[in-house]
């Protein structure tokens, strides 16, 4: 059973008809940090081949990015932890709703 729709107890589950609700923490931790470990690879892969210009998306979507400084780097894996988050956040409640309601 997926860690991020388990029942936080197993006899909660037959409680609850054995519906699959998505949690928020879970959810919001994969999220963020698959979203940190993409960024890291995409600034280790733009950092290798400077050329392509892949540093351009996190100039737009990164407000205070700075290309190759510790800096901007932070902020980078900052943010892309909080649009993780973000994600889960408006993700968890809607697809619970409509799981819900489906039944």
């Amino acid at each position: 059973m997926n860690a991020a729709i388990a029942p936080a107890h197993p006899s909660a589950a037959s409680r609850a008809g054995n519906s699959a609700r998505l949690r928020l923490v879970p959810l919001g931790m994969s999220l963020g940090l698959s979203l940190t470990i993409f960024y890291s690879l995409c600034v280790a892969l733009g950092a290798l081949l400077p050329d392509f210009g892949l540093h351009k998306p996190w100039l737009q979507f990164y407000p205070g990015f700075e290309w190759l400084t510790w800096r901007g780097f932070f902020i980078g894996l900052v943010e892309s932890h909080a649009y993780g988050w973000f994600a889960a956040i408006v993700f968890t409640p809607l697809y619970n709703f409509f799981n819900a309601r489906g039944r």
